[in-house]
């Protein structure tokens, strides 16, 4: 049987179609009657309305676009989980793409979502603001989640990759710890290019000389990177990889080459994916409330959404907290009140009060 079509709702309830309309739509005054005899002919003829001939008549679609440099990874499922509970409790629907961290394929994903969703949301640690804005043409409410700072007056959210990098680096220098090399992210990335200014910036403060392996922001280059270190003649003691993905693969690398973690060499990541907590040792890492962010982000959409439109354009900072665990205990021990303290320093998180 063919799908039933608003006409033969309106024929079977014995009204026009512009009243079975208003009824679905909640707009425009009806009858209690009238409302209850569409109701019953929805329900007996198993009537969906169209979302695409609905948004015609009402300029909403009800969907959200989002826009990812990757669909691979923990990090970003956990993002659109925080996004998709947030869009189910306020009635939206997620439309997901990924660019690919390729600047053609996000304009192209970009074009490809007009007028299909009511706003976008577009995490593109690839592109600069200037060359993100010019590709986001239109009156479509967007919010921006990248590494950097300058965000061209649009609403955005980004982390504090340079200040959580400083942080993992400070403890692991008051663990004890001298020779301490980090894992980096892609080139051109600019959260990888944050956490690795962060990095240096520390190492440097405390005249220590910095060791740095290229990695790719996955398991298998993290690995790769942590058989470099432990062949070199001048071995780490501490490694801060750029994400936990890469540190968790270094971490792997280490115990293959029969080295003791944190003993020997001690390990710091960045987000704290659920997998962090899971390895052994568990990994000290830089936690970022992921699904909060993206339950943030979204939330934030949608109030830029609709005729009483918020008129946010602030850049909110997201300060990522550090997380001792297993991976980073202090060795050889620290002594003294100063030293107790240094070895426990945060950084402030948002999480609770933003997320």
């Amino acid at each position: 049987m063919k799908p039933a079509t608003i006409r033969d709702v309106a024929q079977r309830a014995d009204v026009s179609v512009a009243s079975v309309s208003r009824v679905l739509n909640g707009a425009g005054p009806v009858t209690e009657a009238t409302r209850q005899r569409v109701l019953a002919a929805v329900e007996a003829l198993q009537y969906v309305p169209h979302s695409g001939a609905r948004s015609l008549s009402t300029s909403k679609t009800n969907a959200v676009g989002v826009i990812l440099p990757d669909l691979y990874g923990e990090f970003f499922s956990e993002l659109i989980r925080g996004m998709d509970v947030a869009a189910r409790a306020l009635g939206y629907h997620l439309i997901v793409s990924s660019s690919h961290d390729d600047a053609d394929e996000a304009s192209a994903a970009l074009r490809s979502m007009r007028g299909r969703v009511d706003g976008l949301i577009v995490l593109s640690p690839h592109l600069g603001a200037a060359n993100l804005a010019s590709g986001l043409a239109g009156r479509t409410p967007v919010l921006l989640m990248n590494g950097g700072a300058a965000t061209d007056g649009r609403p955005s959210i980004v982390v504090d990759n340079h200040g959580g990098a400083v942080a993992a680096v400070e403890h692991l220098i008051a663990s004890g710890r001298q020779r301490i090399a980090h894992i980096a992210g892609p080139a051109g990335n600019l959260e990888a290019e944050a956490r690795l200014a962060g990095y240096l910036e520390a190492m440097a403060a405390a005249g220590l000389s910095t060791m740095v392996v290229d990695g790719t922001f996955t398991k298998a280059s993290g690995q790769e990177a942590g058989e470099a270190l432990v062949a070199r003649a001048d071995r780490p003691d501490a490694v801060f990889a750029a994400n936990d993905n890469m540190a968790v693969g270094a971490l792997l690398a280490f115990q293959d080459a029969g080295l003791r973690v944190p003993e020997d060499v001690a390990m710091v990541g960045f987000d704290d994916i659920p997998l962090a907590g899971l390895v052994r040792p568990a990994l000290t890492t830089l936690k970022i409330n992921i699904a909060g962010m993206g339950r943030n982000a979204l939330e934030r959409l949608v109030r830029l959404i609709g005729p009483a439109a918020d008129t946010d354009t602030a850049c909110e900072v997201v300060h990522p907290e550090l997380v001792v665990r297993g991976s980073s205990i202090a060795f050889p021990p620290t002594t003294g009140a100063a030293g107790v303290a240094s070895s426990n320093k945060q950084t402030p998180s948002l999480e609770g009060e933003k997320l």
